[in-house]
């Protein structure tokens, strides 16, 4: 199993900038395929971003070119770095698991473990 605990949520204006990090506990980081996925007020949880074998990434549209996906294995942590930030990108965050293969998932039912979250709130 895999623990994972996310943090680096705040409030920012739009056009800012957040660094999320998730740092995973308990199993070979190695092993588990990474993803962030986002739950707004009254909207169902979405896929945001995954790296598949720490090579492959693969981000939802409204993210592209502004979001990047990353990891660092020695820390067993993964980031998401999130520019130009708009009031749409509000949401609770998660951090999320699966074990290999990962096929660059990004459904929520695909994944076996999630952090608690952690909240980004853009005004305008």
């Amino acid at each position: 199993q895999v623990q994972l605990v996310e943090s680096g949520g705040g409030s920012v204006q739009s056009g800012g900038s957040l660094r999320l990090s998730c740092a995973a506990s308990g199993s070979n980081f190695r092993d588990y395929c990474m993803a962030w996925f986002r739950q707004a007020p009254g909207k169902e949880r979405e896929g945001v971003a995954t790296r598949d074998s720490g090579v492959v990434t693969r981000y939802i549209d409204s993210v592209k070119g502004r979001f990047t996906i990353s990891q660092d294995n020695a820390k067993n942590t993964l980031y998401l770095q999130m520019s130009r930030l708009t009031p749409e990108d509000t949401a609770m965050y998660y951090c999320a698991a699966k074990p290999t293969p990962c096929y660059a998932s990004l459904i929520v039912e695909n994944y076996n473990y999630w952090g608690q979250g952690t909240q980004v709130t853009v005004s305008s």
